[in-house]
């Protein structure tokens, strides 16, 4: 998540959690020789050296279950490199509009090898659909995000990187954890240790499972007795769907993301996550389908979302689209699979909008961070990236100022934060 993971590393990433993240480098040349650890290293693990430090997850390893057999196969893979935690600590995000981050990742070619894999392996999605609900279109989109199709699965040794990231203090407990879920990858025969390559991150398979979901989540489709995920497609299949069904709570039957057209009056405090209005209530507020049609006149809840405010593209999230977000809590790259989903299963492209999205200067969107701050409000990271916490701020100043609140930061409202006036963008501009 090189196309699909480069691109990614473009926006705000966040693959489970704050302390999980996945971005790909390039193959090195040549072999990296590990470099030793960061006096700094140490400072959450009370002084301990790493091979003191590494004695101690084997323990816990042990007491998880884990076998010495597979303790003593997977050592020689068990080494700190202190160049994964520095590309750990020096990542990078940059904020980009959804329609370019969406037009590169969810793109017609995209979206055509989505439907192919999904004829290919139709068995397997067919089974998947019926044992978990999940539809082959959001499972594809995934695989596609993530390694198109198993082509980008990264090229690092996954206990290498797993194991520096543990004894790091960012996220140690975590990635301990992470580390420990690895060995019990290889003490049920499911990968050997040096079959283990992903990304810096620790990330395994063409759907780029952490070892812990790996463990929890992946199923043997294909009946050869392992549950491979770098090699078998329909093991791929079966994993993501059952851990989109039961690790994110996928609501069988029901839609996940439809785009829609709204009006230029709709009450746009209400286009929010958080917000969930039956669909015949979106529909007397305005909101269609893009060609003109009514909504359906039910009970469906739904929200609005509006990923670059009321001049951009709109969508109807449905409950599902909580999935999304959890599978990675980048609202650009969750509403670009979902998106990628509904192409890959029959829905047209999005229309395009009417004129320019203004986008605030990186400089300006971190301004406007800080004057959140002194606000009172939590944005997290001042990074100049519109991440939810953000949104959610701009969207509580637009109410407090008068503007229209669709959570998109503005020339306008950062003029009125900093105790100043601009002009508005025209009112009768329209999607």
């Amino acid at each position: 998540m090189l196309l699909t993971r480069y691109a990614i590393a473009t926006i705000a990433l966040a693959a489970y959690s704050s302390c999980a993240f996945a971005q790909f480098a390039p193959p090195p040349a040549k072999p990296a020789v590990p470099k030793a650890p960061s006096p700094r290293a140490a400072s959450c693990h009370n002084g301990a050296s790493f091979d003191r430090f590494l004695a101690d997850v084997k323990q816990q390893a042990m007491a998880a279950g884990v076998s010495q057999r597979t303790i003593a196969e997977a050592s020689p893979y068990l080494i700190y490199d202190q160049g994964i935690v520095n590309r750990d600590r020096g990542q990078r995000v940059f904020g980009q509009l959804f329609t370019e981050f969406a037009g590169r990742m969810a793109a017609p070619y995209r979206m055509q090898n989505g439907q192919q894999h999904i004829k290919q392996y139709a068995a397997a999605f067919a089974r998947a659909e019926k044992e978990y609900g999940v539809p082959p279109a959001v499972i594809a989109a995934f695989w596609g995000l993530e390694s198109d199709f198993g082509a980008n699965m990264g090229n690092l040794p996954t206990l290498k990187s797993l194991v520096s990231l543990a004894y790091d203090c960012r996220c140690s407990e975590m990635f301990v954890n992470e580390t420990i879920a690895a060995l019990k990858i290889i003490d049920r025969g499911d990968l050997h240790p040096d079959e283990m390559i992903g990304s810096w991150a620790g990330e395994l398979g063409q759907t780029q499972f952490l070892p812990v979901h790996y463990v929890n989540y992946a199923v043997d489709y294909d009946g050869d007795g392992r549950r491979d995920l770098l090699r078998s497609g329909a093991d791929v299949i079966g994993s993501t769907a059952n851990y989109i069904a039961n690790g994110l709570k996928w609501r069988r039957g029901e839609p996940w993301l439809e785009e829609i057209k709204v009006p230029p009056n709709l009450p746009w405090d209400k286009t929010d996550l958080n917000v969930r209005e039956p669909r015949s209530i979106w529909a007397q507020l305005g909101v269609t389908y893009p060609d003109g049609r009514p909504l359906p006149n039910d009970n469906l809840a739904a929200s609005v979302l509006l990923p670059m405010g009321r001049f951009g593209p709109a969508f109807m999230a449905y409950p599902n689209f909580a999935a999304y977000t959890e599978w990675n809590n980048s609202l650009i790259y969750s509403t670009t699979a979902g998106y990628l989903a509904s192409r890959i299963a029959g829905a047209p492209p999005m229309r395009k909008p009417t004129a320019p999205v203004a986008q605030l200067p990186f400089n300006e969107l971190k301004e406007l961070q800080q004057l959140l701050v002194r606000a009172g409000f939590n944005v997290g990271k001042i990074d100049g990236v519109l991440g939810q916490q953000s949104r959610a701020a701009v969207k509580a100043m637009q109410i407090k100022h008068g503007l229209p609140a669709d959570s998109w930061p503005t020339t306008e409202l950062l003029a009125r934060m900093r105790g100043g006036t601009a002009q508005a963008q025209p009112a009768g501009i329209v999607r």
